[in-house]
C-alpha cells in the first residue's frame, strides 16, 4: 500500500487530531505548546472526520503531513488504510497515532503508555485485579495498560455480551484471565485494584450508586467536564483522569512525530491553563 503523497509546494509541516465529534479536543493545546517550545513552525489542527470520510481525507494528504492523532470513532476504522500497524497497536486493534514518512502510513498506539503513566502519577505502581467499563478501542488499550501494571484477573463490563467477550479475548492474548459482564452496576465489580472507565461521563454516572465499593485506583478517560460523576464519588484518592492520559499519550506522539524530546513542562502548563 506504500504510496507517493501529493507534493506540498508551501513547505509547511502539518499534523492534526481527527475524530467526530472533535470540537472538545484539547490535543491542539498540548501539541501547539510543544511546537512553540521546540521552535517548530508547524501547524496542528482539530478536524472533524468520521469513519466514512477518513479514506478520502487520507487520500488527499500531501507530503506536508507528518502525523495524525485519532480519536473516536477512527481508532479501529483506520486499520485497513495503513501500510504498517506497529506492535501493541496491532494486538489491541486500536491506532491513535499515524506517522507519515518513508514507510508510508504507520499506525501506533500511545494510549497504552499514556494510561500507565497517568496511573503511576496518581500513585498506582502495580495491580493484580481490574475492571474495565466499556468495550471499544480505548477499552482494548486499557487491557494492555492493565497488563503492563501486572494485572492477571479482569472483569469486562459492556452493554453487549459479544463486545465484552471481544475485549476478554484481547485480555487472554496478554495472559489475563477475563470474564464478561453487563453494564448493570454491581458493587463487587468495583472491589478490585484498578477500575478503568472508557465510558462517556454521563454513562459511567450510572455506577455512582455503587461507587463507594471502589477499593483501589480509578482511571476515568473522560476529561470534560471534570470531575465526572464517577470520579467525584470515588472513595479513594488514587484517581487519574483523561487530561492525564491526554498529556502522556500526547508527549509520546510529539516524540514520534518530531523526533525531539517532548517539552513536558510547557505541555502540562498549556493543558492546565484551559
Amino acid at each position: 500500500m506504500l504510496r507517493s503523497p501529493p507534493v506540498n509546494s508551501a513547505g509547511v509541516k502539518r499534523a492534526a487530531v481527527l475524530g467526530s465529534p472533535i470540537a472538545h479536543s484539547l490535543s491542539p493545546v498540548i501539541h501547539r505548546a510543544a511546537y512553540r517550545a521546540l521552535g517548530l513552525d508547524w501547524v496542528y489542527e482539530a478536524i472533524k472526520v468520521n469513519s466514512e470520510q477518513l479514506p478520502g481525507f487520507i487520500a488527499e494528504m500531501d507530503d506536508s503531513w507528518v502525523g495524525l492523532s485519532l480519536t473516536m470513532p477512527l481508532k479501529e476504522s483506520v486499520l485497513d488504510l495503513l501500510d504498517v500497524v506497529d506492535g501493541v497497536a496491532a494486538r489491541v486493534r486500536s491506532v491513535n497515532t499515524v506517522l507519515v514518512g518513508e514507510d508510508g502510513l504507520v499506525g501506533m498506539n500511545t494510549d497504552v503508555i499514556g494510561m500507565v503513566r497517568a496511573l503511576q502519577d496518581a500513585g498506582l505502581s502495580s495491580a493484580t485485579s481490574a475492571t474495565i467499563l466499556g468495550s471499544g478501542a480505548t477499552a482494548r488499550s486499557a487491557v494492555a495498560a492493565a497488563a503492563d501494571l501486572g494485572v492477571t484477573e479482569m472483569k469486562v463490563c459492556a452493554r453487549r455480551d459479544d463486545a465484552a467477550q471481544s475485549v476478554c479475548a484481547v485480555a487472554a492474548d496478554f495472559g489475563i484471565a477475563a470474564t464478561a459482564h453487563s453494564l448493570e452496576p454491581v458493587s463487587s465489580l468495583l472491589a478490585v485494584d484498578l477500575v478503568i472507565s472508557t465510558l462517556p461521563g454521563d454513562i459511567a454516572a450510572h455506577w455512582v450508586p455503587v461507587a463507594s465499593a471502589g477499593a483501589g485506583a480509578l482511571l476515568d478517560v473522560s476529561y470534560y467536564p471534570w470531575p465526572t460523576p464517577l470520579a467525584a464519588h470515588w472513595p479513594t484518592s488514587v484517581i487519574a483522569n483523561g487530561r492525564d492520559l491526554l498529556l502522556w499519550q500526547g508527549t509520546e506522539q510529539v516524540r514520534l512525530m518530531t523526533g525531539f524530546e517532548p517539552p513536558i513542562p510547557q505541555m502540562r502548563a498549556a493543558l492546565d491553563s484551559v
